[in-house]
């Protein structure tokens, strides 16, 4: 790929304009498709989201180096953005007022991408071929060519369905007018659908609890509102966090702060609860685990499904692309993020290595690079594009070379809040087989680990 000219990005959103940048810092010409009618689709869908880290850790430095050449005026780097503030802060200005602006195409949906001449099954000759890119837009279907492809599309748009088997429930299609998905405005815009109603909320990630504590807000105003909250666990507490020893303060005090909602009894809890069914009970809807007749069930107004995502991979079937069987990531990323293995938060840098693919010149980059995995920092994601945009230029030191330190968590998503002896640290440096680096230290002497996967 050292001779690729065109790079053609999927998504414009924080990870895929970073890659832009870098593309373009790069001497390549990047063509960025965002299948929303603006920049940062996705983003805009949470835009009422705080993020756990603050503006530091979000800008990317190639973009920051656009940004400041217009004379940008950047947020205080201490302050926590919300997913409305980082586009209209930071997105929108990179995207208006850099060299940028000539490089995207908004309402540009990619359906699908090849290489000229060859299908997936033709071998001769075909890392040579240009990638075809094809998309939808209101003029009808549009085709595109270029050297390398970068998938930033992200996830946002393919959640996880409310079946503990990774199925939907059964019923959770004829049901979808009482169900919603990932963060709604609860407190905002769509007050008005949860107000005064009983509101289940599966899931028992950062999602789940940042909505279940705005349903406990909203019934400070509306009390006749009660949240349930569906634990597919046992254990309540493995969702507070680490509280003060979190790293992410923001992220830490959240997990407090729900700790207290749950023990004050303001949220009920219903643990080892895997739907199964949802049926449609006149007004209402019966959430049921086990059975539709016979097992455990929830009655409620509305259901938000809060389980995580899934990478969209429709579009990419034509080309040869190897990914983990369980986590859906590039293989030699799934030692590193394998939720099943590592209790820390983040993991060690990496780039275009391990995130190339069979096909010559295409790479996953940012949330959809992780597959199903839940740990990602978009820090991460810079960090990722910057190596692939390296190595598309023929810069195999600078794509190699890790450019990052990422900052610590102080604590295992595993540990209790109330268990401090089983924090440990940043992330391994090098050790894909420990999740953080005091555990790491520990294996290299023989022992067991620090105890964070206990």
């Amino acid at each position: 790929m050292n001779e690729a000219k065109t790079v053609a990005i999927i998504g414009a959103g924080p990870v895929g304009l970073a890659a832009a940048a870098h593309v373009l810092e790069r001497g390549l010409a990047p063509i960025v498709l965002e299948g929303g009618d603006q920049i940062g689709h996705a983003m805009r869908q949470w835009g009422h989201v705080q993020l756990f880290s603050p503006w530091e850790y979000n800008i990317d430095k190639a973009a920051m180096r656009l940004l400041a050449a217009t004379g940008w005026n950047s947020p205080a780097p201490d302050q926590y953005p919300t997913g409305a503030e980082m586009v209209e802060r930071y997105l929108e200005p990179l995207a208006k007022n850099t060299p940028l602006k000539e490089h995207i195409r908004t309402s540009s949906r990619v359906t699908g991408i090849s290489r000229v001449g060859f299908d997936k099954l033709k071998t001769k000759g075909r890392e040579t071929a240009p990638f075809e890119i094809r998309y939808q837009n209101g003029l009808g279907p549009k085709v595109v060519k270029a050297d390398a492809v970068i998938d930033t599309s992200g996830t946002w748009h393919s959640p996880n369905p409310a079946g503990a088997n990774g199925l939907p429930a059964i019923g959770e299609t004829q049901a979808a007018s009482r169900i919603a998905y990932g963060m709604p405005e609860v407190l905002g815009k769509d007050r008005a659908r949860y107000a005064g109603r009983t509101v289940a909320v599966l899931g028992a990630g950062h999602s789940a609890i940042g909505t279940l504590t705005d349903l406990a807000k909203l019934a400070l105003d509306a009390p006749e509102t009660q949240a349930i909250w569906l634990l597919r666990g046992n254990d309540p507490a493995k969702a507070f966090g680490g509280g003060a020893n979190d790293k992410l303060v923001a992220r830490g005090e959240l997990g407090a702060a729900f700790a207290a909602l749950v023990t004050a009894g303001r949220i009920k809890v219903e643990s080892e609860f895997r739907v199964s069914h949802t049926l449609a009970d006149g007004p209402r809807l019966v959430v049921a685990a086990g059975s539709a007749c016979c097992g455990r069930n929830v009655v409620v107004d509305e259901l938000i499904v809060a389980t995580g995502f899934r990478p969209d991979l429709d579009f990419v079937r034509e080309l040869r692309i190897r990914l983990d069987p369980a986590i859906e990531c590039p293989v030699a990323l799934a030692p590193l993020i394998d939720p099943n293995e590592h209790s820390c938060g983040t993991v060690r840098p990496h780039g275009a290595r391990e995130l190339a693919q069979d096909e010559p010149g295409f790479y996953f980059a940012g949330m959809k690079s992780y597959g199903r995995a839940p740990t990602f920092l978009m820090l991460t994601g810079y960090e990722q594009v910057r190596s692939i945009a390296a190595d598309i230029a023929g810069d195999r030191a600078a794509a190699e070379r890790v450019e990052l330190v990422l900052p610590e968590t102080g604590v295992c998503s595993r540990a209790s809040a109330s268990d401090a002896s089983n924090c440990c640290g940043g992330p391994a440096l090098a050790d894909v087989d420990a999740c953080c680096v005091a555990d790491e230290r520990a294996k290299q002497q023989g022992k067991t680990g620090c105890g964070c996967a206990s």
